[in-house]
């Protein structure tokens, strides 16, 4: 789950970034810079333990081909892999890497309370020297590349030997496979037997919610028992009163939570609540069962994340219809929460990390690309395939989603990447504002508390690791 993208998918072919920092030369190759491509081929025998969390219908089936795939191609090599819901891989992931036969390959969620915590405790090897060599830096726009960056912890400690204080600057810890945004989808037959059409503005959604709830329809299908989904709904509405403000503040150079556009939007979601538009029982109803209902019919509109593309569009074929959310007017530029799917990591107690490189590169490259398109799921980067879909298609309209929202700079960051304990700080006070037990400015100060009380801890720790003198 990602922060904003600046670039547009025109500068794909931005310039090399090879350095700890964004800055300087490759020397040499793999992980020890002794030159030249990795050959698998050459390993000997190895088994590949790979940890992820692409459970979901396209998500699987994409991964399944490509782990084949590489299989075929280095027959020496055989993937263990051990796949895991997202909740099951948050709370068991570190255990696994800090224990004696970590994985070789995980799935790390970016920001602080995993991928930095992940690299304070030296648990990821760097990846800047494959990052050359495979030429990731011009498969992928800066602005990807840095969301797997974690800078060194204080002016003494080595790059890449632990530290970890801050995300989005620093060496390279990973590669993501996947485009992800947080999308409306609508259910075409619902909304038409409403009256409506799909809105073009933010307005015309929100004005829809009143006509489907007199309609006897469920405005929006949500599920909250996971906590983790309200979140992303959350965001969106925030991104609607304050995309730059909400973005700078995941970034670590913003004013925070206290503002007014975190207390409008936690003010509509607890309205949307009120009126019925949302279920009032979405804290007791599981996140997948909430995407089922929606699928057989129950709900005009679903506001989550396009990883459950191939899901929805299954059952439901070309009654299904996703957009980004509605810009404010007709024909403007959307804001949304997304980036990119999780990073895919190499471990540093790994005995093969210039396979598990390579395993990176193949599952990440122009073919992969293509072999995710086929299967309903976005790249990060598009390949040829992308350009062969029915635009009109539930997955057209994806990808032409994705392409205008990185040309518009359309993106906002996760807001669980704001601080180590922002995940369950926010996950928790949504709950309360869902639940009525919290108002909107309560709400704010909950959030701002958490982000304040980090905020101040980085600015001592980065006074105390000044150079005496300075």
């Amino acid at each position: 789950m990602p922060a904003a993208l600046a670039a547009g998918l025109a500068v794909i072919a931005a310039g090399c970034v090879p350095g700890t920092d964004g800055s300087g030369a490759v020397q040499g190759g793999g992980a020890g810079g002794t030159g030249g491509v990795p050959d698998p081929s050459k390993a000997g025998n190895v088994t590949l333990t790979v940890w992820d969390q692409e459970v979901r219908g396209g998500q699987n089936a994409e991964i399944e081909q490509l782990n084949k795939e590489f299989e075929d191609k280095y027959p020496n090599v055989r993937i263990k892999r051990v796949s895991r819901s997202f909740d099951d891989l948050k709370t068991t992931l570190k255990l696994a890497l800090s224990g004696n036969n970590p994985p070789d390959v995980v799935q790390a969620n970016q920001g602080y309370p995993d991928m930095v915590a992940f690299v304070q405790a030296g648990l990821l090897t760097p990846l800047d020297n494959y990052a050359g060599l495979y030429g990731w830096n011009t498969r992928y726009p800066n602005t990807l590349l840095n969301l797997n960056r974690v800078s060194a912890g204080g002016t003494t400690q080595a790059e890449g030997s632990g530290g970890g204080k801050q995300f989005g600057t620093g060496r390279l810890y990973g590669i993501s496979q996947t485009g992800e945004f947080v999308g409306l989808y609508y259910n075409k037959e619902k909304l038409a037997d409403a009256g409506l059409e799909p809105p073009k503005t933010w307005k015309e959604f929100t004005d829809s919610l009143a006509t489907l709830k007199d309609e006897g329809e469920l405005p929006i299908q949500f599920g909250n028992l996971d906590q983790w989904p309200a979140i992303h709904t959350f965001g969106v509405l925030q991104d609607q009163f304050g995309a730059a403000e909400t973005r700078d503040t995941v970034l670590g150079r913003g004013d925070g939570f206290d503002n007014a556009h975190t207390k409008e939007a936690a003010a509509l979601l607890a309205d949307w609540i009120d009126k019925g538009y949302l279920p009032k029982d979405a804290n007791g109803r599981g996140y997948d069962d909430a995407n089922k209902q929606f699928a057989d019919g129950d709900g005009a509109y679903l506001m989550t994340g396009i990883w459950v593309q191939a899901d929805l569009t299954k059952p439901m074929g070309d009654n299904l219809g996703v957009m980004a959310p509605p810009p404010a007017t007709e024909g403007g530029s959307p804001v949304t929460t997304g980036g990119q799917g999780l990073s895919w990591s190499v471990t540093s107690k790994s005995a093969h990390p210039d396979v598990a490189a390579a395993y990176l590169d193949f599952i990440t490259n122009e073919h992969a690309a293509d072999v995710m398109t086929e299967n309903g799921v976005l790249p990060a980067v598009p390949g040829k395939a992308a350009d062969e879909v029915d635009p009109d298609s539930p997955d057209g309209q994806m990808i032409a989603a994705w392409k205008r929202l990185n040309e518009n700079d359309g993106l906002v960051p996760y807001l669980d990447y704001t601080t180590p304990t922002f995940y369950d700080t926010v996950s928790a006070a949504l709950q309360d504002l869902i639940a009525g037990k919290t108002s909107p400015d309560g709400f704010a100060k909950k959030l701002q508390d958490d982000y304040g009380a980090f905020m101040e801890k980085q600015r001592g720790d980065d006074a105390g690791s000044e150079p005496a003198g300075s």
